[in-house]
């Protein structure tokens, strides 16, 4: 599937659907069970044109699990997932084996949240999920067959185009805040955050990537800005007659490439 979207904002990259099915696709990439991956690699596998698979046993770690919509799985992190985003654990850190010790954020925290307190009031509001699936897929859309349906389509974006986009989110409502820019492990802004959107009357497409831990993982002049289907299809709608046909628009992805 090819998106006049792509096409007139000069993406570096095509975007990503991720879908949700109970068929495995072949030669899809894979975590091994049980062994530590991040999702946001994953993601730029698919945005590079793999196709990646992941389930209840092969999600890279508990944040994964989590943005991925397998459930709660911040329930089994050590020593608290509240901990960790904020001050660290202290204490639990003096009892964990040798293998645990060797992360310094179990004990000093990663420092995204000013106490534990306020990171437990994040933790809570997160629309927790659990598919009705077996897989989460990440797939280009130019590779997407016509019988399967995403769920949300996420474009890597520049700041350029990143404007453009949140303008197209815009164009056919004329108020309201039609992107939101949440706080959130980067895998949380790729699918639970913008699926939860995807079940209200007027979803809004989410900005996202902007989680320090996945920066690594992600080229550093991108963000992700993800968007229900739904509302993917009425943007695409709207491309034709819009500023992205107009002078403006085109002076500036003259700079962009």
């Amino acid at each position: 599937m090819k998106s006049k979207i792509a096409e007139a904002t000069g993406l570096r990259y095509p975007p990503v659907a991720i879908i949700l099915t109970n068929d495995r696709p072949e030669g899809a990439l894979q975590f091994k069970e049980g062994r530590w991956g991040c999702v946001g690699a994953m993601f730029m596998a698919a945005a590079r044109g793999r196709t990646a698979v992941f389930d209840r046993k092969t999600f890279g770690c508990l944040g994964g699990g989590v943005g991925l919509g397998f459930g709660n799985q911040y329930v089994h992190f050590p020593g608290g997932i509240e901990y960790f985003i904020s001050t660290g654990n202290k204490e639990f850190f003096k009892t964990c084996s040798s293998h645990m010790r060797t992360s310094a954020a179990l004990e000093e925290g990663e420092g995204y949240f000013k106490s534990p307190e306020i990171a437990k009031k994040f933790v809570d509001a997160l629309p927790m999920t659990d598919v009705p699936t077996e897989y989460v897929v990440f797939k280009p859309l130019d590779q997407m067959g016509e019988e399967e349906k995403p769920e949300i389509i996420v474009f890597l974006a520049n700041a350029d185009q990143l404007s453009a986009l949140a303008v197209l989110a815009n164009y056919d409502r004329g108020a309201g805040q039609s992107v939101i820019v949440p706080f959130g492990a980067g895998c949380h802004t790729l699918f639970i955050i913008p699926y939860n959107e995807a079940r209200s009357e007027q979803p809004r497409a989410v900005i996202g990537l902007t989680d320090i831990s996945v920066r690594k993982h992600i080229d550093k002049d991108l963000l992700s800005f993800a968007v229900p289907y739904k509302m993917f299809r009425q943007m695409e709608a709207n491309v034709e007659g819009s500023f992205l046909q107009k002078e403006t628009w085109l002076k500036v992805l003259e700079r962009s490439r």
